[in-house]
């Protein structure tokens, strides 16, 4: 096992919630500020990017991320088209910020698992 620095492992350990938080922040605050899902989704999974390069341990589940990324594409396309077929936005015209907090969020989720899942798949390949 090759040896990593402490001082970037507890580095990562203090500003590890920060990121988590500014993720969030930017996925809830996308439809009214310049982020969204796909770049809240970018941040989150540099965490996991991040954690991996300092520490390289396989420590991670392919398989339930790739189960979590095809149920958020499963809910972004059933959600669309409920959102289209309803008309929820001609009746209620606020439900469509409503609706854009919910795609920013289930964007984020999968451009995060979708990230995610390239980086380790990378990794695998390479180590073998």
């Amino acid at each position: 096992m090759t040896e990593h620095s402490s001082l970037l492992s507890r580095t990562l350990g203090i500003t590890f919630p920060f990121i988590i938080l500014f993720s969030i922040y930017m996925i809830l605050n996308g439809h009214i500020t310049p982020g969204g899902g796909f770049q809240g989704g970018a941040v989150m999974a540099s965490i996991f990017i991040a954690k991996y390069l300092i520490v390289p341990v396989k420590d991670i589940r392919l398989v339930g991320v790739q189960f979590v990324e095809k149920i958020a594409l499963l809910l972004i396309l059933l959600f669309a088209t409920a959102f289209v077929i309803s008309g929820l936005n001609i009746i209620f015209p606020s439900f469509s910020q409503v609706y854009m907090v919910v795609m920013n969020v289930l964007i984020g989720l999968k451009v995060a698992c979708g990230m995610t899942i390239i980086f380790y798949r990378f990794v695998y390949y390479e180590s073998r």
